[in-house]
């Protein structure tokens, strides 16, 4: 059993509605939960990009720095977990991650499509991101028909 949380617990909180955070804390408090597994029912689709302070363009280098002008995508079934605003100094000493965006569809279409719009409304200057790669994958052909594995990104050469 792994019994830390994941990165990506914002897709499956998005989908089943539940706060797993919430949960682990009232689970470490209590030492039960009230849920039970058919409680869980999965809607929709969910999609989660990193955004991290990074060049795609060279190889992912680092990207520290600060910036110098932040704008974060809102709206319906949008979520942005992070602590970064203008002015946040992005060192180069730790993860390059500076957030995660995710949003959730009735369907996978339906979540692209919400991502791409996110993804638009995104600013983040003073640094190099990975907000445009994102946009290239998410828009391209083998994405949309999930035809691809984990060396496409290596194989295909979009960036």
């Amino acid at each position: 059993m792994n019994t830390r949380v994941q990165v990506e617990h914002p897709v499956t909180e998005m989908i089943t509605g539940i706060d797993i955070i919430k949960e682990q804390i009232w689970i470490a408090f209590s030492g039960e939960t009230a849920l039970k597994q058919n409680d869980i029912v999965p809607r929709g689709h969910a999609i989660e990009c990193r955004i991290n302070a990074e060049d795609p363009k060279k190889g992912f280098q680092p990207s520290p720095g600060k910036i110098t002008m932040c704008h974060q995508p809102s709206g319906f079934r949008t979520r942005v977990d992070g602590a970064i605003y203008q002015g946040y100094k992005v060192t180069p000493y730790y993860d390059s991650m500076v957030c995660k965006l995710i949003c959730h569809g009735r369907n996978r279409e339906e979540a692209i499509q919400r991502m791409l719009r996110s993804l638009d409304e995104f600013v983040l200057e003073g640094i190099t991101t990975t907000i445009e790669l994102h946009k290239i994958i998410l828009d391209h052909d083998k994405f949309i028909n999930s035809d691809f594995n984990v060396g496409w990104l290596d194989n295909e050469k979009i960036i």
